[in-house]
């Protein structure tokens, strides 16, 4: 199979960064937040519209149906 060398560098970067935080993916998800909004992109926080999603599906799930 072919080994493509993009794939290899980002395997191999991932790698890294994971073996930085010894593997533990509360601390790698922290640094990942800490890092958001410092480029100046805007950070969307979808917690609100999740739980309105959810909340959405409950109710349609009890909602009788009509034959």
């Amino acid at each position: 199979m072919f080994d493509d060398p993009i794939v290899l560098e980002t395997r191999m970067y991932r790698e890294a960064y994971a073996a930085s935080f010894g593997y533990d993916l509360d601390r790698i998800v922290a640094d990942l937040q800490s890092r958001q909004g410092r480029d100046g992109r805007m950070v969307v926080d979808r917690t609100s519209v999740e739980e309105s999603e959810q909340s959405s599906a409950l109710r349609s799930d009890t909602t009788p149906r009509s034959p």
